[in-house]
């Protein structure tokens, strides 16, 4: 399995931001107020609704699969990434720009690996507009197109912008492009981790399927409102779904999410409300290269919280062959792949701001029965490629023909991300073993937690470290201290790895007597 180059880039990213930032860089807007752009309404007598697009989606999967037709002129198709970066809209053609609505919409043109449309409408009341493509609203840049021969193309997707920032000025809030992958930002946020609409057979010698989204309706909002609503319309070979986002900007943007499934044929995987990150190094796996960032991540770390309540940290690894993880659990209450360090000096790249990437929170809506948060980690020797994936596998998926409901707030954080209540590690380092000489095969590594249980402790308080390794791991040495530069405690232990060709796996929390301190560490060592 390979990783995947991710598509997006925020609408004011620098010039030099990483290439698979691309998504703020390239659209075909529409526009309610003149230009022509819209189909003629089609009236219903019934309300638009996320029932209407369930029903389209239990038609669609009653039949043969049919995929849409991949229609770029080579022109297009054989893009690189500069070059398609080069298509832009005219910010004048923004649909709903001078109507003094809250939100306007920006439309990407179809290019290089996005080579095949997608339908998107408005919704107005009981009507549905479609927005028709017209190759006559973008810049070209150096391209030299014919004209005549786009005039059958459609759009890629879509991004919202909204005034997250600075006043009225309307930033990029959320963009859908590429399957069914879409992001968001809330306040002071970079473009960093996505999310997708499903994940099916990810990690299986088999492949993976990549549902596509391959219609959108989206709400047009009045003056004062403070959400939208985007509807969706999923296909692909194994199945077909109905999604509803309800999108509320601010400081942390969420995303409210209803889905239905229906399955044309059995899926050996079926993962749900799936976040894909890249991880390239950090404190706890630094590189081998001379590179002057100390840390390359959109993420750091798997924050999961069980159904028992227990929190469980897992940092996530570059690992030389792929790796698959999980935590078996009944109805979780949330899970996330988290940016939890948000400090500069340890990134050190202008204009790619990874301090500032958001963390993506899930929190599941009603029971989700048993089943298992699973973590994907793929080697990836650049951070041009998303290489992380997390998602929940239900131990009971749905069977073909049968409607499967499923509904999540997914969280975009930054200040005030979701933390345990008592306290949470903060960094994991590598150092050397027991005898800190060059023939010593043991290692160390360095766990510090930081939070609210640490000040109600007595200066003489005692902490205990629990921790325990698989049968791969000899632990040498353990001990706890107080961390007197941050307030919180450190924990440090001494192993060695039997097999070198095995990964380990090691778990480690503090407590005070009987009383837990912290969430549960969960570190994988892969295999050398």
């Amino acid at each position: 399995m390979t990783a995947t180059t991710s598509p997006f880039r925020p609408i004011h990213a620098p010039t030099d931001a990483p290439a698979r930032r691309l998504s703020g860089m390239l659209g075909g807007l529409g526009r309610w107020l003149g230009g022509g752009v819209l189909a003629v309404a089609a009236l219903s007598a019934h309300a638009f609704d996320f029932e209407t697009v369930a029903a389209k989606a239990r038609q669609l999967s009653g039949a043969p699969y049919k995929p849409a037709p991949q229609n770029l002129p080579a022109e297009l198709k054989d893009l690189s990434y500069e070059r398609y970066r080069e298509i832009e809209y005219k910010p004048e053609r923004f649909a709903w720009r001078g109507a003094r609505l809250p939100f306007e919409i920006s439309f990407y043109h179809e290019g290089m690996v996005f080579d095949q449309p997608v339908r998107i409408n408005e919704v107005v009341g009981n009507s549905v507009r479609e927005f028709r493509f017209d190759p006559g609203a973008f810049n070209y840049g150096s391209h030299k197109v014919d004209a005549a021969k786009l005039k059958g193309l459609g759009f890629a997707g879509f991004r919202l912008l909204y005034p997250l920032n600075q006043g009225k000025r309307k930033d990029e809030l959320a963009s859908f492009l590429g399957a069914s992958y879409f992001r968001a930002l809330g306040k002071d946020q970079w473009y960093g981790l996505s999310a997708r609409g499903l994940a099916v057979d990810t990690a299986l010698n088999s492949g993976e399927e990549f549902p596509r989204f391959v219609e959108y309706w989206i709400e047009r909002p009045s003056a004062n409102d403070k959400q939208v609503t985007i509807y969706a319309l999923m296909d692909s070979r194994r199945m077909s779904g109905a999604y509803r986002f309800v999108i509320k900007p601010g400081n942390e943007t969420v995303m409210e999410v209803k889905s239905r499934l229906f399955l044309r044929e059995n899926v050996t995987k079926l993962g749900l409300a799936p976040l894909t990150s890249m991880y390239l190094y950090g404190e706890n796996q630094p590189t081998a290269n001379a590179d002057f960032r100390p840390e390359v991540h959109d993420s750091d770390g798997l924050s999961v919280q069980l159904g028992t309540g227990e929190w469980v940290w897992r940092p996530l690894v570059n690992p030389k062959r792929l790796l698959v993880t999980s935590f078996a659990a009944t109805n979780p209450q949330g899970y996330g792949l988290m940016q939890r360090d948000r400090t500069f000096d340890n990134y050190q790249e202008l204009g790619a701001w990874y301090e500032r990437r958001p963390s993506g929170w899930v929190e599941p809506k009603g029971n989700w029965g048993s089943g298992r948060v699973e973590l994907v980690q793929i080697p990836t020797p650049d951070e041009t490629n998303d290489n992380i994936v997390a998602f929940w596998v239900p131990d009971n998926p749905p069977k073909p023909k049968q409607a499967f409901d499923y509904e999540y707030r997914l969280k975009w954080q930054k200040d005030g991300e979701n933390l345990p209540p008592l306290s949470w590690v903060t960094q994991t380092r590598r150092g050397q073993g027991l005898t800190r000489k060059q023939d010593d095969t043991s290692f160390s590594l360095t766990v510090d937690f930081e939070g609210p249980a640490f000040k109600k402790l007595a200066e003489d308080a005692r902490l205990d470290p629990v921790i325990s390794a698989d049968a791969n791991g000899e632990l040498l040495k353990t001990s706890v201290r107080r961390n007197e530069a941050t307030g919180g405690w450190r924990m440090t232990l001494f192993m060695r790895r039997k097999d070198e060709t095995k990964p380990v796996e090691l778990r480690g929390y503090l407590r005070n007597g009987n009383t837990t301190l912290s969430e549960t560490w969960s570190y994988i060592i892969p295999p050398g």
